[in-house]
């Protein structure tokens, strides 16, 4: 009898920090695949605060009790990590029509490359005002933002 082939998946992002956002996107996907890959990208073009390793562990830190989420960092083009990682899905969260419009040209090219398609699961609307950006900001004023970051969940 012919295994089935596993349902992996990859989240995307600079995840700068790793916000109760992305954190609703991931616990929302998990029940769609067996596998889910957290993938920190190493951004070339995007300003990033933290370095690469501590946001990989923090994120490991929310997922260590989910055997089903791997994290791990890149440096190349997505479509390059999922054909590493044997992912055929691509999950982004969008939080408006800017997102949206963003997400659908990368999703266009992302399966011309690799055959990959990309599911999209919309913002809690509860959430969808939260960005990583939003909270490196309020950070550089000396605002607490720590409320919209994500935490390993407690025992």
């Amino acid at each position: 009898m012919m295994e089935k082939e596993k349902r992996i998946a990859l989240f995307t992002g600079t995840f700068d920090p790793f916000t109760i956002g992305h954190q609703n996107i991931v616990d929302r996907a998990l029940p769609l695949f067996d596998h889910l890959v957290i993938a920190v990208a190493v951004s070339k073009l995007k300003h990033t605060s933290e370095e690469i390793e501590a946001r990989v562990a923090a994120i490991k830190a929310v997922y260590a009790d989910e055997e089903r989420v791997t994290v791990k960092s890149y440096d190349d083009l997505t479509v390059d990590m999922a054909r590493r990682e044997g992912a055929h899905f691509i999950v982004r969260g969008v939080r408006s029509v800017k997102d949206y419009e963003y997400e659908r040209e990368q999703a266009d090219v992302n399966r011309q490359l690799n055959g990959v398609e990309t599911i999209l699961l919309f913002a809690d609307p509860s959430l969808s005002s939260i960005s990583s950006s939003l909270v490196r900001e309020l950070r550089f004023f000396g605002k607490d933002a720590d409320e919209w970051v994500a935490k390993p969940k407690r025992k």
